[in-house]
């Protein structure tokens, strides 16, 4: 039987002095280098939908990125802020603006933690998936019988056109790399941190050389990227330059607002400041030098694979039957060749551009693997933490907030696995990826209103890094963009994405009113309790007043307005 006490982050830390008892509470062992590693998953994410915003935006495909990470950049100061607010607090920013928000109504607040887990938990699901698809497509011809056979467990047409649940040899070597992931994180954040740091230098190599390859060589043909205008087609299926008119400007909103599931990403790196040495210092620093390196990735990346693919020209021309309805789609090479959608062939794609033949080509392949593995290791111990977390603080389920030995919070890290699995089974992970991102705009739009929140509701809580006015401002009205953003572009994946992702959203009022209600009795923890000033009012009234409801009117009425466009 385990004889060791259950208590609470706080009262179990709050100095980084204090050996906390195991099974208790998450464990001080890294420095902002060891979050910047771990974090050094984010890069990889381009991985996952850079071929379909190629293939769906065009041209101006590389401008979204710029301007996604620019976005996610400004952002990240406000985050880098209310996350030095709370150094014994672990789950990431949604945790912390999960307390400016909770004053005003209960209901809110645990939205803002659960968007941000359902979110992140499906990179788990997806980079599995793409590791395992490079793995079989470069083991395989993509016509071998491992590569098509396949069994349908669920027809889920009813929500997206051809969407199922099925197993086939991607779900299995998936779940393979899912399990050895799991294997890695269960010893603590130390452990994740070291192999992070060699998975990161192994797996950033191929995706630093690839986006410097075009500047050193000047292979950067001006026809792949002007005129920046969006794609369309003429009547024959052609490729040609689209207008900036209304079915323009989804496009472009449809782009920015799946990149800013991969760009904005690298705020998961102050999801660890209850395991920060320092927090006070190393909390800035990590998301800091994490943002820096994105910037770098998430620019030179996708211009150099624009630059070698080209847009693409149209190759086999549609199938109509006799009432002019779609039999077989048109196929395109280039950007918008169907395998650079669903991004299995964006490796071989990309190991292409570096040449050198089918040995450098294949140890490519290994090292995108490997960055995938990163982007996934990234994202369990960053979604764990925040289901831990938000545990702790009244949210979630109580047996959530339990650790092991060493730290790691394994019951939350075996609820992503096992939601993780369900999602593999599907057979869009474009689509998966753009449900997810409506909860993780629905995040960033309650984070980035906490700032001025805490700045309002605790002006006098100690503030090791503030965020100069300008940005926490700028980062406000990113918010709204965000929201337009969703609100025009997010059903161009799909018709069903944004009522999906909203659906998903909604779960969480029935899990708070099970923990909050019946397991809690209407109460919340002590730890949270102190968080909110409640227990000693000093400073933590709610001065902001009616300005957090008028900003969930605006963001409503800015989604239902730019939807209905």
């Amino acid at each position: 039987m385990n004889s060791n006490p259950s208590v609470d982050a706080i009262s179990a830390d709050l100095s980084g002095d204090v050996v906390a008892a195991q099974n208790s509470t998450l464990l001080r062992k890294i420095g902002w280098q060891g979050a910047f590693w771990v974090a050094s998953g984010v890069p990889a994410l381009v991985l996952f939908s850079i071929g379909a915003i190629a293939a769906t935006v065009g041209k101006p495909s590389w401008l979204v990125w710029m301007l996604s990470i620019s976005f996610g950049f400004i952002q990240a100061f406000t985050y880098a802020e209310i996350a030095g607010l709370f150094p014994h607090k672990s789950g990431g920013a949604s945790v912390y603006g999960a307390v400016a928000w909770v004053r005003y109504s209960k209901f809110i607040a645990p939205v803002s933690v659960w968007c941000n887990w359902f979110a992140w938990s499906p990179v788990l699901a997806i980079g599995s998936g793409l590791a395992a698809g490079y793995i079989l497509n470069a083991m395989f011809p993509p016509d071998a019988v491992i590569n098509t056979w396949q069994i349908t467990l669920l027809d889920l047409s009813f929500i997206k056109s051809d969407l199922a649940l099925r197993i086939n040899a991607t779900f299995i070597v998936g779940a393979a790399v899912l399990l050895s992931v799991f294997g890695i994180q269960h010893g603590g954040i130390l452990r994740s941190a070291r192999v992070t740091m060699v998975l990161g230098i192994t797996a950033l190599i191929p995706l630093m050389l690839i986006g410097l390859i075009p500047i050193i060589t000047g292979d950067v043909a001006q026809l792949n990227f002007l005129p920046i205008a969006p794609l369309s087609y003429d009547d024959a299926g052609n490729v040609i330059d689209g207008l900036w008119g209304i079915e323009g400007w989804k496009l472009m909103a449809g782009g920015l607002f799946i990149a800013a599931w991969s760009t904005y990403g690298f705020e998961t790196s102050v999801c660890y400041t209850r395991e920060f040495k320092n927090p006070k210092s190393d909390t800035f620093k990590a998301i800091f030098y994490s943002g820096l390196l994105c910037i770098a990735v998430f620019t030179l990346v996708p211009i150099a694979f624009q630059a070698h693919l080209g847009l693409g020209h149209l190759v086999t021309p549609a199938v109509l039957d006799a009432a002019g309805n779609v039999v077989t789609p048109a196929v395109y090479d280039g950007m918008l060749a169907p395998e650079i959608y669903s991004g299995m062939g964006v490796a071989a794609a990309l190991s292409d551009m570096i040449g050198g033949g089918k040995i450098i080509g294949n140890i490519l392949m290994i090292m995108l693997v490997l960055a995938l593995m990163l982007s996934i290791m990234t994202s369990m111990a960053g979604s764990s933490r925040t289901l831990y977390q938000a545990s702790v603080d009244g949210w979630l389920p109580k047996y959530l907030s339990r650790v092991n030995e060493h730290g790691a919070p394994t019951p939350a890290m075996w609820t992503d696995l096992c939601f993780n699995l369900v999602l593999l089974l599907m057979s869009d992970y474009v689509f998966v990826l753009a449900a997810s991102n409506v909860g993780y705009i629905m995040f960033n739009f309650l984070n980035l209103n906490a700032g001025w929140i805490h700045r309002l509701d605790r002006p006098d809580w100690l503030r090791p890094y503030k965020a100069p006015t300008i940005l926490l401002a700028l980062g406000t009205v990113l918010s709204f963009v965000n929201l337009a953003l969703m609100g025009l572009g997010a059903d161009i994946w799909g018709d069903g994405t944004l009522k999906t992702g909203l659906f998903f959203a909604s779960l969480i009022i029935p899990v708070f009113i099970f923990r909050h209600y019946f397991q809690d009795k209407g109460q919340f923890p002590k730890a949270m309790l102190e968080d909110m000033y409640i227990a000693n009012d000093d400073g933590g009234g709610k001065r902001a007043g009616v300005l957090p409801y008028l900003a969930l009117i605006a963001g409503v009425l800015v989604v239902a307005f730019f939807h209905s466009l």
